[in-house]
């Protein structure tokens, strides 16, 4: 989900996402109720209620704490999978490591890289898919690969090849004054070392080079290692969304 998303007040509708629906073999809509958004839940409830999909999912500010009691007497089951929490960097005030030799700044590299990376770096990641059980873990991590290469092919991504290859990545969206980053990590292999630091920089030169003010970049609550890694940098928490999987009729049993 883009900054633009959260952060700016739009139509409160659900949206069908026919990648998803694809992926799980059931039909997904989505709802986002932006932080400047001043729609009521009456106002989200009905967009629910209107939706003929087998799954919305729902994300809202996470300061809306009574939303999700109103949620569960939709006639629908309401699954709370996630909290989204959104940081900021000003470009160029980024706390950043001194140089070190073996690591070298890469563009996008080959669809089949990617894909081993994701594979090796995100395989157990706990994304909010999980949390339903209408959706099959390893469709999940398969779209984990297939957002990768979308958003790579889309506006690129920053590399960190080492000796042994691709150590870092990290996909990006170029969106006027702010660069995005979507998905980022290192290789199991790499970690502990430092890398992530120098990943952070080297997206931090790139949105420099095309002008960009901040830098901004998501995650699920419950990843605190890399939100420590981020507030290391200089990073800064701006934002949490709740996600809701609103399930048409009960949880298989």
């Amino acid at each position: 989900m883009s900054w633009r998303d959260v952060t700016e007040p739009g139509v409160v509708l659900t949206v069908p996402s026919p990648v998803e629906s694809a992926r799980f073999g059931r039909s997904v809509e989505r709802l986002t109720v932006s932080a400047s958004s001043a729609a009521p839940l009456e106002t989200v409830r009905d967009a629910v209620a209107r939706s003929a999909a087998d799954v919305v999912i729902l994300r809202y500010p996470a300061e809306y704490v009574g939303w999700f009691a109103g949620l569960t007497t939709l006639g629908r089951t309401a699954v709370l999978a996630d909290s989204l929490v959104y940081w900021r960097l000003r470009a160029g005030e980024g706390r950043r490591p001194q140089p070190v030799g073996g690591l070298a700044v890469d563009g996008v590299p080959a669809a089949a890289e990617v894909r081993a990376f994701v594979r090796r770096t995100f395989g157990a990641y706990g994304n909010h898919y999980l949390a339903n059980p209408l959706f099959d873990a390893a469709d999940a991590a398969e779209g984990y690969e297939e957002w990768a290469l979308r958003s790579a092919a889309r506006d690129g991504c920053v590399t960190l090849r080492g000796p042994d290859g691709v150590l870092a990545l990290a996909t990006i969206e170029q969106d006027g004054p702010r660069t995005e980053i979507l998905l980022a990590g290192v290789t199991p292999a790499a970690q502990g070392r430092g890398v992530y630091a120098h990943l952070l920089a080297a997206v931090e030169d790139r949105a420099a080079s095309r002008g960009a003010a901040e830098v901004v970049i998501s995650t699920q609550g419950h990843n605190t290692r890399v939100q420590r890694a981020w507030a290391r940098y200089g990073f800064e928490p701006v934002h949490t969304l709740l996600t809701v999987h609103l399930i048409r009729g009960p949880l298989p049993r």
